[in-house]
C-alpha cells in the first residue's frame, strides 16, 4: 500500500500533541486499556470494507463511536453512533447494533458512510487520489453524548487510511489531439475492459471513480468536456466527435481489450453515454447513473445530426424551507410533441445498457426517463438493458462508502440543490451497486478478443 509520506508525519505530530501514541490512543482504566483497532489493517482502499472493534471496556458499558475527517479544502466531516460493550466489555461493529445517532441497526461502516459535512450542503470530493488518502480518525467516548457534549478527551482511537489507487497503479494526465482527461492504468500486463468516465455539471475532471475502477482491473480514462484546462468553458455545445476521438484514444492503448470499449456517466454524463454507445460503433457497454433518455442541457452535434437540448421551466423551481432548491420538475418530458427532437435514438445501439435509478432523484425525473427509456428499446424488440430501481436513494449514486449527500452547490443553479435520498437506503444502495456495474461492465467487456 502507498504511504502517506509528508500528511502522515503531519498528522502523527498532531495525534502526538494530543496525546496520541502511534496509530492507536490507549486509555488506562482500572487495570484495563481501552483501546479501538481497525481490522484487518489500519489501511485499505477507499471501497474495501473494515472491522472496527473496541476493546477493554467494561462489561455493558454505554460508549459513543465518532468518525471525522477533513478533505482537502479543510472541510470537516463526522458521524457518531450509541453503541453498548457486551458482557466480556467487547464491543464489535459488525455484530453490535447503533442504538442510535446518525445510523441505528447493525451497520459495520455506518460510521464511514453516515459522515456529514460541518458546513451545511458540502459535498465530498477526492481531488489528489494518487499522493494522499482520505484519514478517517475513529474515537470512543464514555457514555452516550452528542457531537456538542462528548468528554473532552476520548477512552481510545486510531485512523483509518483509506486510499484511491492500490499499488501498480498508474496515473497518468492526457493531453492528446483535443482529448483532456486523466487515464489510470491497473497493474500488470492485461489486457484490461477499457471504460471512458464521465461527471456531470461539475465539471473539469473528477477522478475517484475512475482511479477505483482501475483497482479492480479496469484501464479507466476519466475524461474532461468542459471547463478544464482548454476546454470550452460550458457544455451549451459539444459535438459528440470529441468523445469519439477520446475512444479511440482509449481503444489504440496496448493494454486494452478491444475492439470495444465501455462508458460510465452520471447525470449530464449519462446521457452522454447513452448518445456514445448510440452513435459510436465501438462503444458496446454504458452505464447511466441518474440520468436521461435525451440529450440535455445544450446541443449535441455529430457529423450532420444535432441533438437539441432538453427543455426546461425555470417557473417549476421550488424553494423550500431550508432556503434548498428543488429543480427535480424543471426539465421537460422528452415524450412531449416540442421535445421529441432531444430523445437520443438509443434504439439503432447494438451495445448494452444498465440504467440505475435513484427513486427519490430530486435532480431531474430520473424514474420517468428509465421507463421511458425501456419503453422505447422494447418497442424496437430489444433485450439490451438492464434496469436498476434504488427506493429512497437520490441523485448522487457513488461508489461505497461515499458519504451520503442529500444537497450541494450547483455549478449551473449558482445556488445549493437538493439531490435528494434518504442517508441509510441511499448508501446502502451504493454498497449495492458498485459491485454490479463492475460485473457488468466485466461481463460485456473482458471476453473480447483483440483485434
Amino acid at each position: 500500500m502507498l504511504m502517506c509520506s509528508l500528511r502522515r508525519l503531519s498528522v502523527a505530530g498532531s495525534l502526538l500533541r494530543r496525546g496520541w501514541s502511534g496509530r492507536v490512543l490507549l486509555c488506562h482504566r482500572a487495570g484495563m486499556a481501552v483501546s479501538v483497532q481497525v481490522h484487518p489493517s489500519p489501511e485499505c482502499l477507499f471501497d474495501e470494507p473494515v472491522q472496527v472493534r473496541v476493546g477493554g471496556l467494561s462489561p455493558l458499558q454505554q460508549v459513543t463511536m465518532k468518525a471525522s475527517l477533513s478533505d482537502e479544502k479543510g472541510q470537516a466531516f463526522h458521524s457518531l453512533a450509541f453503541y453498548r460493550a457486551d458482557e466480556q466489555g467487547e464491543l464489535d461493529l459488525s455484530q453490535c447494533p447503533s442504538l442510535g445517532g446518525h445510523y441505528t441497526g447493525t451497520e459495520p461502516m455506518g460510521l464511514f458512510w453516515s459522515l456529514t459535512p460541518a458546513t451545511p450542503f458540502t459535498r465530498l470530493v477526492k481531488r489528489d487520489v494518487a499522493t494522499s488518502p482520505l484519514c478517517v480518525h475513529i474515537e470512543v467516548f464514555d457514555g452516550h453524548g452528542t457531537l456538542e457534549r462528548l468528554p473532552e478527551q476520548p477512552l481510545a482511537a486510531c485512523i483509518n487510511e483509506r486510499w484511491f489507487m492500490k499499488e501498480g497503479v498508474r496515473r497518468i494526465p492526457v493531453r492528446e489531439g483535443r482529448v483532456r482527461g486523466v487515464l489510470f492504468v491497473p497493474p500488470g500486463d492485461g489486457p484490461f475492459p477499457g471504460i471512458i468516465d464521465l461527471y456531470g455539471s461539475v465539471g473539469g475532471v473528477v477522478e475517484h471513480r475512475a482511479s477505483l475502477l482501475a483497482n479492480h482491473g479496469f484501464l479507466t480514462l476519466t475524461l474532461g468536456y468542459f471547463g478544464y484546462n482548454d476546454l470550452p468553458k460550458d457544455f451549451t455545445n459539444l459535438d459528440l466527435e470529441y468523445f469519439e476521438e477520446a475512444v479511440n484514444l482509449l481503444r489504440q492503448h496496448p493494454k486494452v481489450i478491444g475492439p470495444g470499449v465501455g462508458a460510465i456517466g452520471i447525470s449530464k454524463g449519462a446521457d452522454l453515454v447513452l448518445s456514445m454507445i448510440t452513435f459510436l460503433p465501438h462503444v458496446i457497454a454504458a452505464v447511466s447513473i441518474g440520468g436521461c433518455n435525451a440529450n440535455t442541457l445544450g446541443n449535441l452535434h455529430y457529423k450532420n445530426i444535432t441533438l437539441p437540448g432538453l427543455g426546461f421551466s425555470i417557473d417549476k423551481v421550488k424553494i423550500l424551507e431550508s432556503k434548498l432548491i428543488d429543480i427535480s420538475e424543471v426539465t421537460g418530458n422528452p415524450m412531449d410533441e416540442a421535445n421529441k427532437d432531444c430523445i437520443i435514438p438509443i434504439e439503432k445501439a447494438e451495445g448494452h445498457f444498465l440504467f440505475v435509478v435513484g427513486e427519490d432523484d430530486k435532480n431531474w425525473n430520473t424514474p420517468l426517463y428509465a421507463r421511458q427509456a425501456v419503453q422505447q428499446l422494447k418497442e424496437n424488440g430489444k433485450e439490451n438493458y438492464e434496469l436498476i430501481v434504488y427506493p429512497e436513494a437520490g441523485h448522487l449514486l457513488e461508489p461505497s462508502y461515499f458519504p451520503f449527500c442529500y444537497a450541494s452547490f450547483h455549478r449551473l443553479v449558482g445556488h445549493p440543490v437538493v439531490w435528494g435520498g434518504k442517508m441509510k437506503p441511499h448508501s446502502l444502495a451504493q454498497l449495492d451497486l458498485w459491485p454490479k456495474i463492475q460485473t457488468f461492465l466485466q461481463k460485456h467487456l473482458a471476453k473480447q478478443s483483440k483485434l
